[in-house]
Order: C-alpha cells, then structure tokens, then sequence
C-alpha cells in the first residue's frame, strides 16, 4: 500500500508516504509560506521515492485544528488530488498527530497535546495508545487553557505549541504534573500515516468531497470590544 499525507494546519508543513509499512517524510517549519511551499514538496517527496502520483492507493490529511489559513491550504489540496486520481481519503486531527509522535517515547502515558489557537485560548486533546495508535479518551476541545477537561487519572505527557504559549495555566487544569512536556513541536505528516494506514487497511476511508477542516470554533478573530476587554483583565 502506498500513501501520500500532507499536513499544514500550524507553522510547520509536512509531507510523508507510507511505502509498505516504510515512511519517507520532508517536514519543514515555514510560517505562512504553505501554499507556495507544498505544490513543490510534494513532487520533491515523491521524487526521492521514484513514485508518481499514479501510483498512490491513497491520501491522508491533516484537518487541524490549527490556523484557519493553513487548514484550508491542506484540506483543498488533498480534495483537489483525490478528485483528480480518484482517490480514498482519511482525514487526521492535528491534536492525533502530536499525540501519536509523543507516546511513541511515552506508550503507558495520556498524552495532552495543546495548539495555540490564539485570542488567549487554546486547542487541547487527550489520547491513549491503543495497538500502536492514538485514540481520543474525549473530545478535542478549544477554550481558555485554565478551563481545559482533563482526564484524572495519569502519567500524562505533554506536546505541543499550547504549552509553550499557555503552560502554566494548563498545568493548572491537569491533576498530576506530566512526566515530560515537549512544548517545541508541531504534528507531522509521518505521525498521520501512522495512524490512518490500520484505517486504509479496514476500509474506513471517505470520499474526498467528504473532506473537511476540523476548525473547532467559526471565528478567527476577537472584535475590538473583546479585544479591550482581554487587555484589561491583564492590567
């Protein structure tokens, strides 16, 4: 089985190709340079495996949550691809991909993966590994970092830019202090493969007009009231 995954949903962009069990990845930290970067790393990716486009069984998707732009970026690209080939698709939460990468290094542990989803909230989910893989233990969820769910019951280890950018108060909300925090990192696209080829190998695929973003909340932006209101409560 051969796939193509893409992710773009945060500062980073990443594409991996799962080769019979075999990842080969490009992964890159860009900051708002997606969407000249990834029609030339895609080609470049599949040039280092001697593949083409033809080739591929399918596309995996990075769906966010994460920054609108970058959402949209990924999400059109592996839909205009998949129309194009005729393609299955599976879409991948980037909390799933954090989490995934870290309990690789922490398999008995929750992992807490956090994005900055700014306005002074953040973007949060829990997941366990269940055969080698991610699975949610809740809803990923975006709000005030103090006001997080969290599960009760630990070891818990700790990924992702929301807890560069909100730690202390995540730590607030979590029960047990997690056993590490890596607050520098960013989903790959290699992680998402790890989790949907066990999905491509039982079918559960979808149609790419089915894709779509996983933006957690409709507003990009506080109004000007909202934005005052959040510079006062810091004085």
């Amino acid at each position: 089985m051969k796939l193509l995954a893409i992710d773009t949903a945060t500062e980073a962009l990443s594409a991996a190709l799962w080769l019979d069990g075999e990842i080969i990845e490009r992964y890159s930290v860009v900051i708002r340079e997606h969407a000249a970067k990834l029609p030339l790393l895609v080609p470049a990716l599949l040039a280092d495996a001697g593949l083409s486009l033809q080739q591929l069984d399918g596309l995996v998707c990075g769906i966010g949550p994460g920054s609108f732009a970058g959402v949209r970026i990924g999400v059109s690209y592996v839909k205009g691809l998949a129309l194009g080939l005729d393609l299955p698709v599976v879409g991948v939460s980037s909390l799933a991909m954090l989490a995934q990468a870290v309990l690789t290094e922490h398999p008995d542990a929750t992992a807490l993966a956090a994005i900055d989803a700014r306005m002074d909230e953040v973007y949060f989910g829990a997941y366990r590994r269940v055969d080698g893989v991610a699975m949610a233990v809740q809803d990923d969820a975006v709000g005030p970092a103090a006001a997080i769910t969290v599960p009760p019951n630990g070891p818990f280890a700790a990924t992702g830019s929301g807890w560069d950018v909100h730690g202390g108060a995540l730590l607030v909300a979590v029960p047990v202090a997690p056993e590490s925090i890596s607050a520098d990192r960013f989903p790959h696209a290699a992680a998402a493969l790890q989790i949907a080829a066990g999905r491509f190998a039982t079918g559960q695929v979808t149609d790419a007009a089915l894709l779509v973003p996983a933006y957690l909340r409709n507003r990009v932006a506080l109004t000007r009231l909202e934005q005052q209101a959040l510079r006062d409560s810091r004085r």
